[in-house]
């Protein structure tokens, strides 16, 4: 399998550490829509979120929480988007199971999907 997430957890390619848990690590998005978007991702492959175990929620939810609050203070955001594409069709371009944080401010020129 040639998963670019399953790289960079793995230490071939490099990424900006933001968190790291026994299952997940969260990092700042290669290419991101505003500044401060970051990705959290399972350490282990699941290509979307209807994969991952129940078991791994908590520890989930956790780092997305610890990821979220620390962006929203680095970068003096007043909101966030919180966003899982989940298969093609629905706009998942690595097919590994991954949550968007991307910061929000006022005027920043972002448009509303939902």
């Amino acid at each position: 399998m040639d998963c670019i997430f399953c790289s960079i957890i793995e230490g071939k390619i490099p990424s900006k550490k933001i968190f790291e848990s026994d299952n997940f690590l969260s990092f700042f998005d290669a290419n991101p829509v505003t500044p401060g978007h970051a990705l959290v991702i399972p350490k282990r492959h699941y290509e979307i979120f209807l994969d991952m175990p129940s078991s791994l929620g908590i520890e989930c939810l956790d780092i997305i929480k610890k990821t979220t609050l620390r962006i929203l203070k680095e970068n003096n955001a007043s909101g966030f988007k919180l966003v899982s594409n989940n298969k093609k069709i629905a706009g998942q371009v690595v097919p590994h199971l991954h949550f968007h944080i991307i910061p929000r401010k006022e005027n920043d020129g972002i448009k509303h999907l939902v």
